[in-house]
């Protein structure tokens, strides 16, 4: 047994205890109000659900296990020579709680490397897609033709106690999380590179990889790759992704059936589509206003763009109301590596005045930008300009936070969510005209 799965046995076998005494003495205290908005507005606010890796709150942003992103860059073991934190340590991060020592990410590194090898079907299933299906498509359906290798579904049926449900999970997804950069790699490359075969480098960490699969080679680039799959990975469970992940994930679904559908979920335009769409905008504004609008281009292109009813993309979120941290982290990385890139100047001078613009329209609750108004200038700049592609890298980020929580939620015993639903005649009747 690998020392990750000891420690996450161990952690696990403390907390669920804990959970149950909490429950026997205290499981009838309110956790929170409903009210009829939020049951019409998409139980925006309804604490409901736990969720251990991660928590969001509006004014401070995301904490990984209570920890900051700066905080995670600065504590967390890198690449030889590299400033970003290696994706496979924030995933042991999230698993444990405990910031790992540089062995400790190594063993995850060479575990992942041990089960990244594609099943051949895997590989002949997406050879017989169209190569201009969206890339979201052909990724959800690579991770769920590899269903068959399940190994949580195999000791489901040949009979397994419930209290062992985990260790089968946590198999799953190390080898979903193994094989994820080459199915997205394979599927970038047959979308846009001629179904060029670049094999793993076994020299290189997990993030670094997935760019030199991909044919990136530009050391940079890698390092962006790393912050790209740290700062995504995780934005506690009631986002889309997450929990569909998890709700299929507790019909005692395996790991394949509930990333895909996680993924589909990742998919739509209100998620983490929005980050292509993001890029699409901002390479309009560049179009009509040239490579190097001053303030009062951007001020009135941005009051134009309001005032023909529409929203200025990448600002404003669902939980935040302040400055995405992992819009600045992304922010950082380009005044250290590109402060002169044309796009990033525009992005950087739209972040100026975007703000207040938006304060003195009134309708933004949130005037501050998210994660998705920066990333795409980046992916630009070191050539990858497939938009398309970009909520495949999101995709890959994310999984690791979301099949994170299902490991959890087998070793907690969590039930399936059920919740409760009613009809306009019963708010009518009980709650309106009480």
């Amino acid at each position: 047994m690998s020392t990750l799965k000891e420690k996450f046995r161990a952690k696990a076998d403390e907390l669920a205890p804990k959970i149950r005494s909490a429950l026997k003495e205290h499981g009838d205290k309110v956790v929170s109000e409903v009210t009829l908005n939020q049951a019409y507005g998409g139980a925006r606010a309804v604490k409901c659900m736990t969720w251990e890796a991660s928590l969001l709150d509006p004014n401070e942003g995301i904490r990984f296990r209570g920890y900051t992103i700066p905080e995670c860059q600065e504590k967390l073991p890198k690449a030889p020579g590299g400033n970003e934190p290696l994706p496979e340590a924030m995933f042991y991060l999230l698993l444990t709680g405990d910031v790992p020592t540089d062995d400790e990410v190594k063993e995850v590194t060479e575990e992942w490397k041990k089960r990244g090898a594609l099943p051949e079907y895997t590989e002949k299933m997406l050879d017989s897609l169209p190569s201009d299906m969206h890339p979201m498509t052909q990724f959800s359906l690579g991770i769920l033709s590899m269903q068959k290798d399940s190994i949580f579904a195999k000791k489901y049926r040949e009979g397994i106690k419930k209290t062992d449900l985990w260790d089968p999970m946590y198999e799953d997804v190390m080898n979903l999380l193994g094989r994820l950069p080459a199915v997205a790699a394979k599927v970038y490359n047959r979308s846009y590179k001629g179904d060029q075969k670049i094999d793993a480098d076994p020299n290189l960490d997990w993030g670094g990889n997935f760019a030199h699969m991909m044919g990136y080679e530009n050391e940079q680039f890698k390092e962006l790759m790393r912050l790209y799959l740290s700062i995504h990975i995780d934005h506690e469970g009631g986002n889309v992704s997450a929990h569909t992940t998890r709700l299929v994930g507790s019909t005692l679904s395996d790991a394949f059936y509930s990333l895909s559908a996680g993924i589909n979920g990742l998919a739509g335009p209100l998620h983490g589509l929005a980050n292509q769409e993001v890029l699409r905008w901002i390479m309009e504004t560049k179009e009509k206003l040239g490579a190097s609008p001053d303030k009062e281009q951007i001020k009135k292109f941005l009051w134009d763009t309001l005032n023909s009813g529409q929203v200025i993309p990448g600002y404003g979120h669902a939980v935040l109301r302040k400055t995405d941290p992992r819009y600045s982290a992304q922010r950082e990385f380009a005044l250290k590596h590109l402060p002169d890139d044309e796009i990033f100047k525009i992005v950087g001078g739209i972040y100026e005045v975007a703000p207040d613009i938006l304060r003195e329209h009134g309708k933004a609750k949130n005037p501050w930008p998210n994660v998705d108004a920066h990333s795409g200038c980046l992916l630009v700049h070191y050539g990858m300009t497939e938009y398309d592609f970009y909520t495949v890298l999101f995709g890959v980020s994310r999984a690791m936070g979301v099949l994170n929580a299902l490991i959890w939620e087998r070793a907690l015993g969590l039930p399936l969510e059920r919740p409760k639903s009613f009809t306009y005649d019963w708010m009518m009747d009980n709650v309106i005209n009480k």
